[in-house]
């Protein structure tokens, strides 16, 4: 199996840059759904980074960040929650590919 161009390592670095982010700008004193997108970051399967990496790669960084920041900050702001971050990652996809067609 191919080794994803977007890491698990990666994605957990999303996590906690908004979760950095928001601290610094005093919008959360640390948000639960965040950290709980953090921890469960470690056990995303292989399969959707992988597609995830696909995607990203054919719409662009710049197309991805404005797809998802609006995404990551419903999660600061209380008005999007996900049990887990493979849930976040599948809405993501759902965007990205709604954006592709």
């Amino acid at each position: 199996m191919a080794k994803p161009s977007v890491s698990r390592d990666a994605f957990r670095g999303l996590f906690a840059f908004y979760a950095a982010k928001a601290h610094h700008d005093h919008t959360l004193s640390p948000k639960p759904g965040l950290l709980q997108l953090f921890g469960s970051s470690d056990h995303i399967p292989d399969g959707l980074l992988e597609l995830w990496s696909s995607r990203t790669e054919l719409i662009g960084p710049e197309a991805v960040g404005n797809i998802m920041s609006p995404l990551a900050h419903q999660i600061l702001d209380g008005g999007a929650q996900y049990n887990h971050a493979s849930d976040f990652l599948h809405r993501l996809l759902r965007e990205l590919d709604r954006d592709v067609h």
